[in-house]
This record gives structure tokens, sequence and C-alpha cells, in this order.
């Protein structure tokens, strides 16, 4: 009995100990402690994983490898489709064209805070409005959408045209702003409608600048810019009386609440997201390549709900933009609401049909597959900050902004107040790189000089004149700039020796519209258009890059 008493004694204090070792064990591995130095780490602080949220009117698009350039038609014999593997990042894509509700939206913003009728902002606000003048034609009374198109509420959800390359991207960084600028109020970072109530010309949010400068934001104004997250405890005093300043005040980047620029898509990412191959997948393959966004080799729907149906809003043929009265066969004669057809399997609406849709690409005839079969992209134009002679960020006001006036005379600012000045990057960021030597790579192997047939590894240099008559692409150089009186000075390129319209200031644009026939439906068909300038079938969508994982759910091998 004794010895029975002894060994539960022993089992029960084994029992004590082990349960005592756990204990220490889960202390030491607790939920704040590095796992680089094992200190403590407030995982509020950004050290805690953090799925990187959707912005507002994105759609998910997971990324992946696909056949770029595959067209099934190719009566028109561009030579510019030769197939490619790729592969590309998850991102984010709007789930529908830019409206001109939306493009209103970012007008009436534009003329609130920088008045045109004020001599240094005149030209901001017309830069950046459509030209609706694309819609009239020779031949054609179209003065209806001339005057009604962008601004009459009927047409509030059709896709806004009438906006040049240029525009767009203005456009996507204003975007950028204004959802950051949101989201930093709703976390407690901003004060409260100050994006409406408090914003001025020389008193405005810039995503970068507040990354890189928060007390120049707004100004410098401590009221709009608060010192610290909503609901956050005050510094509490030392044994010695004095309270110590927080750090990290502001929100930052480790934050996780700040989203990614918006932006145009790459040619590479448009043309991913419209085939849409992933609803055919099976397993580790696709079965078959699509010809249009949707499965199948047909313009109408098979479904037996919608059997007949268009699918997209296209030309049908000559003279016939919708078919005939009564029972239409797309619904539209120019362009039509958005989402007024299904989406595709990525639940991406137009991605055929309605508007064609400007990318980022500058356009090439060849796709460069050898140098790069990840996340492709022509142009490429890198900058860095401005740093002013005080060593810090130079903030653009309204007496150091830029303006450029663009081929058609058109005057666009090039930044706006309270934003940070660019610059080119230089040698300090390029020297003995190996990924990049210089901040314009727009013609890198396809147009600089060692692309040409002529260039001669070793010989000397070539004289100015020698090289305008060697270049890849001769295109007309033509000169417009304003006088002082703001009259534009146009110096036209009269050379009869021009082979070509192809140059650094030609972008892609994907996807056929209402003025076109089923064949440039095709996801893989590629066209170009100079970047400053606009036509009433090309529109625009933006898109974000994905940070973090590359898929959202768990996979399975049939879905």
């Amino acid at each position: 009995m004794k010895l029975n008493k002894i060994l539960a004694f022993r089992l029960i204090m084994s029992i004590l100990m082990i349960a005592g070792l756990a204990s220490c064990s889960k202390k030491s591995s607790s939920k704040n402690a590095s796992r680089a130095t094992g200190w403590n780490v407030d995982s509020k602080k950004g050290s805690k994983s953090k799925k990187q949220e959707a912005g507002p009117g994105l759609v998910f698009v997971e990324g992946g490898t696909f056949t770029m350039g595959k067209v099934q038609d190719d009566v028109m014999h561009d030579w510019n489709n030769t197939p490619t593997q790729q592969h590309v990042q998850s991102f984010y894509m709007d789930e529908t064209e830019v409206t001109n509700f939306m493009y209103l939206e970012y007008l009436d913003w534009l003329k609130q805070v920088f008045p045109p009728t004020e001599e240094n902002y005149k030209n901001i606000y017309e830069g950046a409005s459509p030209d609706t003048l694309v819609w009239r034609n020779r031949l054609g009374y179209n003065e209806t959408m001339t005057n009604n198109y962008l601004r009459h509420p009927s047409y509030a959800n059709y896709p806004v045209v009438g906006v040049n390359w240029i525009q767009a991207v203005e456009f996507s960084k204003w975007r950028t702003d204004r959802v950051n600028e949101a989201v930093l109020e709703k976390n407690g970072y901003l004060k409260k409608n100050a994006k409406t109530q408090d914003v001025t010309a020389e008193s405005s949010f810039s995503t970068e600048t507040y990354l890189n400068s928060p007390t120049s934001t707004y100004g410098g104004n401590e009221e709009i810019v608060l010192k610290g997250k909503k609901g956050a405890r005050a510094p509490k005093a030392g044994k010695d009386g004095k309270v110590t300043e927080a750090k990290n005040i502001y929100a930052q980047r480790s934050s996780g609440i700040i989203l990614p620029e918006y932006r145009l898509p790459t040619e590479a990412e448009w043309e991913y997201a419209a085939a849409a191959d992933v609803g055919q997948r099976e397993y580790n393959i696709y079965k078959g390549q699509k010809k249009y966004p949707w499965s199948g080799d047909y313009t109408r729907s098979g479904k037996r709900q919608s059997k007949g149906d268009q699918l997209a809003n296209f030309k049908q043929g000559n003279g016939d933009y919708g078919g005939i009265a009564g029972w239409s066969d797309d619904g539209a004669d120019i362009t039509n609401a958005v989402k007024s057809y299904p989406a595709n399997d990525f639940g991406l609406y137009d991605m055929a049909g309605n508007v064609a849709e400007w990318v980022q690409d500058v356009y090439r005839p060849i796709i460069d597959n050898e140098s790069n079969d990840f996340n492709y992209f022509r142009g490429n134009q890198y900058t860095k900050n401005k740093i002013g002679a005080d060593g810090k960020v130079e903030i653009v006001t309204k007496d150091n902004m830029k303006y450029d006036t663009l081929s058609n005379g058109r005057v666009m600012a090039r930044n706006f107040p309270g934003q940070i000045a660019q610059v080119p990057v230089d040698e300090q960021e390029t020297y003995l790189r190996q990924n990049f030597d210089k901040s314009d790579n727009r013609d890198y192997r396809d147009g600089d000089k060692q692309s040409t047939r002529y260039y001669n590894f070793g010989s000397e240099a070539e004289n100015e004149k020698q090289k305008e008559e060697k270049i890849m692409y001769n295109s007309p150089k033509h000169n417009v700039t304003t006088d002082s009186l703001g009259k534009m000075v146009r110096k036209y390129d009269k050379s009869s020796k021009r082979t070509t319209l192809i140059n650094d200031e030609v972008r892609v644009y994907k996807g056929g519209s209402w003025r076109d026939r089923a064949y440039w439906l095709d996801p893989a068909q590629r066209r170009y258009f100079p970047q400053d300038m606009a036509t009433d079938y090309i529109g625009f969508r933006c898109a974000m890059s994905r940070v973090g994982a590359k898929s959202d759910k768990k996979k399975s091998a049939r879905n």
C-alpha cells in the first residue's frame, strides 16, 4: 500500500512538471515573439500577415500561364500576333469599363479643387476633359452624341470615350489617391470629410506624398493629417514625468491598409483576363483555346435561356450596327451600358465589343519573349522622387507645376500641387546593374541603336544626321508648342522618307468595339494608336497589382 502511494505521488509530480514545461514552452513561443531575434514584437505594427483587400470596382484575376498572341483568324496578315508562352502574376481588374459617371466624378473633383477660372489652373480641367468632337463625321449626323453622350444621365453607365491614353493614365493616378484617401479616413489617419470640405489646390492628398512625407500632405495641416490611428491610446508619462512621443504615428506600407496604385493593365494582363481560359481548365491543362472571351466559336449564345442572343456589341455588317428594329441583334447601335452582356469566366464584362480599351504597352510588332516571359511589358520609364536643396522631397506647387503640349495642341498638366516631383533615374541607380541600365526602356531590343540592321559594334560614334537616317522606326516628328500668348505653334514634319507610324508614343489597344467586325473580338488581336489622340471607340479600364499570395482559395485538381 505504501509503495502504491509513493508511485502515485511520483506520477502526480511528473504530470505537474510536464505541464509546467509545456506552459513555459507556450510562453516562449508567444505570437508576438520574433522568429529572427526572439524579441517580443507587437503584431499590430506590421509583423502580422495581412491579406490585400480589393479596391472599389475591382475583380480578382488569378495569374498563370497562357499562350499570348494566338489568333484563330488572321485575314489582315498583320504579322504582329506571333504566339508566345507568357506567365502573368495575379492582379485585379475593373469589373467593367470606366463609365461616363465615373469619369465625371474625376472632372467634378478637378473643377472644384483647381478652378478653371484661375490663371494657374485654367488648363487642368480642359486638359482632362474628353474630346466630345470624336463623334462627328463628315457624312453623318452625330451631333446628338457630341452634345449628350458624356453628360446626359441616359448615358451615365455607358463607357467613356474620347479619352486619350495620357488622360486614362492620369485618371488612374487620381483614382489611386482618392481611394487611399478614403481608406486612411476610415481608419482614423485623416480628419473625417476633409476630402470634400477641406481640400484645395494647395491642400490636397497624394498617396506617395503621404508615404514619403506625411507632414507635407494637405499642406502640412496637422488638424487634417492625424497623428495615430483612430482609437489609439495617448502616450503616457514615464517615471521621470516626460511623455515619449509615439513612433510610427502615420500609416505606412507596413500598415497593410494602403492599396497599390490603380493603373492601366499591361497587354499581357488584358489578353490573359479577356481570354479567361481558366473556365476551360481541367486538372493541369486547358481544354482548347477560346476564340472569344466566351466558350464556343460563335457570337450568339447557345444556352437554352438566352439562345440566339448576341454576346457582345459589335458591327454585324455593312450598315448593320445593331440589327433590324423590333428585335435587335445586340441591343445597341453605338456603345451600350456596361453589364449588358454576360461576364466571362473571371467575372469581367465587355472584354469583347462595346469599346476597345487602352493598355499600358508601347506598340511593337513583335513580343520579345526571349528577353522576358514573366509579366511582359514594353514601356518602362523609371523615375525617382526629386530631392530639393534641403535634402527633402520636392513637393509640386502652383508655381512649379509642369504642363505638356500634345501633338494636337491640347495642353495637359504633368503633375498636380501636393504631389512629389519626379525625375528620371540616373547613374546612381543604374551603375553596374544587370537588369536595367537606363531610365527609358521603351525601345529596348527593338528600336534602339543596337537593334538596327546598321549597328556595327565597336565602330566610331556617328553624327546626328547619320543616326537620324539609320534609326529603326523613322516615323514623322511633328513639333507643336504654345507661345507666350497661348497660341499653338505648329511645325509639321514634311519629309517624304517616312515609312512608318510606329514610335515610342503609340500605344496598344485591345478588344473589338461597336465599330468593329467580329474579327476584332478575339482577345489576341492587337492594334495601335497615338497616345495623345482619342476616338469614339476606345475607352479603358483600370487594373491593380496583387501583393501576397497568388491564389485566394484552396485548390482542387478539377476546379
